[in-house]
């Protein structure tokens, strides 16, 4: 039976890989308007993300106002590319 990365699979977790994977780094407020989340969600979604070493936080001040920006890491690139196989071998299977 094909494994996935339950921690992918997660739909907010997914969107943002997906997200981080077009893009060289976004900021957290880009994230938040552009998939339609809390604050709150999108800060414990990434954090769970950054402990797996799936993404990368830099923290900085732009004019006094923090800024957080996140990329994908290689480790996350491999983890969303397994991911999509993973869901390409489940459908190719389905006939069997």
């Amino acid at each position: 039976m094909v494994q996935i990365d339950r921690l992918i699979h997660e739909p907010v977790r997914l969107r943002v890989l997906t997200l981080l994977s077009g893009v060289k780094e976004a900021e957290f407020s880009f994230i938040l308007k552009v998939l339609q989340l809390t604050n709150g969600n999108l800060s414990v979604h990434t954090r769970k993300l950054e402990e797996a070493g799936y993404i990368s936080a830099t923290k900085a001040f732009f004019d006094r106002v923090p800024r957080t920006t996140f990329s994908i890491t290689r480790r996350g690139r491999k983890a969303l590319e397994d991911y999509w196989g993973a869901l390409d071998d489940i459908r190719a299977a389905r006939g069997v």
